[in-house]
Formats: structure tokens, sequence, C-alpha cells
């Protein structure tokens, strides 16, 4: 009777995740897409996804649910983008100077965002998606009006021809631009990059070991998986898989670094603040922790790293939408780490990872898959947006199925007690 209850709350809590894999199980077998190619497009998509979706995790952590308002994050740092193309700092410097720029924009965004949303506690989510669409309107203005006009750009192509604003496509992979800044820097053929990952690894689990922070039999078994894989890609067939896949290294260590940060940030007093804030914020204030400050600093941190994620996206990309670009992002990023099996109150690294791995994998396939179905592949182009919105709405519905399941022992303890 206990494994049943277990396989249930098993199957309960990944629901979400377990259908995305049979959908891209589906959707792969009729896409006709060959699996060398699905995992050439899944690499450059995680490359330039992976760390917007990761920067959801702490006002989850924090108790805050999906900060939708992430899109404020990618609006400061395209107002970043555009000053570094005005100033024509090109590659790897411009990159950098457009991350320090975005990161005192956002932050002062942050600010004002989670000021706000300490006034509407419980509807986080809703405000954050209702500011996103406010501070678009302000972005238009900036961007239509003031930028070009009031403000002047000189750099070619900046500016709308024969009007005023900015150009509707800003160009980064120009000689001024800074396309492929970070994924340029070192990229190796799948298989060296997973030795180079693996002995990376595996001296990390070495380091982790002689600080005692893990077992000799955790230890063991890391360099055993690690072998199993390397030995694994030895095989032809399998090496043949990933024949196509080349893999930016730089900009995975960025992601890796960041799965690092959070990691050690839940781990030092502020990051035991987010989870006692997210846990119960009546008995976090009890126990002396400011709330208010604890919630602004979550979603200070999340715009930052949502700013940065959107860089890492555009170099990636060679351009981008001025005046749409910004739109999405909080959809697809809390679709994909709710797809992985996070809640909206509940997110690891992990989660985020596997959700980008399984929504992409289904953008990749689903456009395939309505063609030779339905012979349309714009068929496939609405039921991947129709999954980003079904999925958010699932999220929602079982986390208020799961209040309502918790409560009722509650609720029949204290019948019973009167």
């Amino acid at each position: 009777m206990r494994e049943k209850t277990d396989i249930r709350t098993l199957l309960r809590n990944n629901a979400v995740t377990i259908m995305f894999i049979i959908m891209c199980a589906v959707c792969f077998t009729f896409s006709g897409q060959s699996i060398n190619y699905v995992i050439f497009e899944l690499m450059s998509r995680l490359s330039r996804n992976a760390f917007i979706v990761l920067a959801l995790i702490i006002p989850i952590v924090a108790g805050m649910g999906i900060n939708f308002a992430i899109t404020i994050g990618a609006m400061a740092s395209q107002i970043a983008m555009l000053w570094v193309l005005e100033w024509q700092v090109p590659g790897i410097g411009g990159f950098l100077l457009a991350a320090l720029l975005t990161a005192p924009i956002a932050g002062f965004f942050g600010l004002l965002i989670g000021n706000l949303l300490n006034k509407m506690k419980g509807q986080e989510m809703i405000g954050g998606m209702i500011l996103g669409y406010f501070a678009n309107g302000l972005y238009q203005l900036l961007f239509l009006f003031i930028f070009g006009n009031l403000i002047p750009l000189n750099s070619p192509g900046l500016v709308i021809k024969g009007s005023t604003g900015v150009a509707n496509t800003m160009d980064v992979s120009k000689a001024t631009g800074f396309k492929y800044a970070l994924d340029g820097i070192w990229k190796l053929p799948f298989g060296q990059a997973l030795y180079v990952f693996s002995g990376v690894l595996a001296l990390f689990c070495l380091f982790l070991l002689l600080r005692k922070r893990i077992s000799g039999k955790k230890f063991g078994l890391c360099l055993g998986v690690l072998a199993a894989c390397c030995l694994l890609y030895q095989i032809p067939q399998v090496a043949g898989i990933f024949s196509m896949t080349q893999v930016p290294m730089v900009t995975f260590a960025v992601v890796a670094l960041l799965c690092l940060f959070n990691v050690a940030l839940m781990r030092t007093r502020l990051g035991q603040q987010f989870r006692a804030v997210g846990q119960n914020r009546v008995v976090a204030n009890a126990a002396g922790i400011n709330v208010n400050r604890v919630r602004v600093i979550a979603i200070m941190i999340s715009t930052i790293l949502a700013g940065w994620g959107q860089l890492i996206f555009v170099q990636n990309m060679g351009s981008f939408q001025t005046y749409g670009a910004h739109e999405q992002v909080g959809l697809y990023a809390g679709a994909a780490i709710l797809v992985g099996g996070a809640s909206i109150v509940r997110a690891t690294n992990g989660q985020a990872l596997l959700g980008c791995i399984l929504f992409h994998t289904l953008f990749i396939l689903a456009p395939a898959a309505g063609k030779n179905v339905f012979g349309d592949a714009a068929i496939g182009e609405y039921f991947r947006v129709f999954i980003s919105y079904g999925v958010i709405a699932m999220a929602l519905v079982m986390h208020a199925w799961g209040t309502v399941q918790k409560r009722k022992p509650q609720n029949a303890l204290r019948a019973a007690v009167r």
C-alpha cells in the first residue's frame, strides 16, 4: 500500500515533466528529424537560454513564485546594448561593458519591482506580469521618442531612416558588435567537451571529498558515472549522434558558475533567510528577519541575472527585435522551469536545466511534427505557444490542489478537537 502511495506521489509531483517527455517522444516520431540535428539545435538553444531560466530560482525559493518581471531585466540589458552599439565597442569588450551597464540598471529596476511586490504579497506572479506590460509601455516610449530624438544617436543603423526612434532591429553581428563574443572564445567538438567536463567535475568532486563535503561512496559513484559516459562515447554509433555538435565551453562555464552561485548562496545566511521567508513569512518575521528586505534582494538578484541572460541570448543570435525581443522572456523561462518539475514554491538547478532541455526539445520538434501530421508547420508553432501557457496554468492548478489536500487533515483535526 505504501509503495502505491509513493508511486502516486511521484507521478503527481512530476506529472508535467512526464507529460513533456511523452510529448517529445511522440513529436520526434512524427517529425522525421534526425537525432543528430535535434541535439545540434538543442545544444545551441541550451547555451543561450539556460542562464535566464536559472535566474528564476531565487525568487521561487523566497516564496515569490515565478518572477515574470524578468522581462524588465531583459529591457535593462537591451538599454545597455544600445549604448554599447552607439559607442561601437566590439567583441568581448563590448559584451562585458554591456554586462557592467546592465547590473546597475537592472538592479535599480529590481529595487522598484521588489518594493512594489511587497505591497501585493500573495499576488506576486500576476503583479510581476502586469509590471512587465506597464514597463513595456515606458520602454516603447524610451526607444521610440527619447532615444534618437531627445537623446541623439550617431552610430549608423541605430535610428529609423527618415524618422526618429531606434531601428526595429539591432544588429550585433557587425564589426562593431559582439556576436559570439562569449560563444566564440572556446568551442570544442562534443567528445572533447565531454572529456574536459568529466575531468573538471572529477577534480571538483575530489575537492569536495578532501573537504569532507561528500562521502567516499558518492565520490566513487560520481567517478563511475563519468567513466561510463566517456566509455559509452567510444561506441561509433553513439559518437555519430553527436558528430554535428559543437559546445561553446565558456558559455556553459558561465551557466555552471551560476549553478554554483545558487548553491553557495543558499548556504549563506542570506540564503537561509530566503528559505525561511519562502516557507513562512510570519515565522520568519517573528525570528527577526526583515521579510520585505529579503524579498527585495531576491528580486534584485533575479532581475540582474535575467539581464545578463538576455545578453547571452543576443550574442548567440546576433540580432534582436528592439521592440519585441523581451516580451516572451518571462513566459518561456517560467514554462521551462515548471516543465523540469519545479513548482511555484520549490525549484533547483537540476529542475531548471532539465526543464530547459525538455521545453526546447519540444520547440525544435513541434513545427516539423505539425507539418508532417497536419500539412502545416504553423500548427506546431501554435501548439508550442499553447503548451507554454498551458504548463503555467497546470502548475498553478496543481499547486492550488496540493494546498487544498494539505489543509484537509488540518481541518479534520480542528473539527475533531471542537
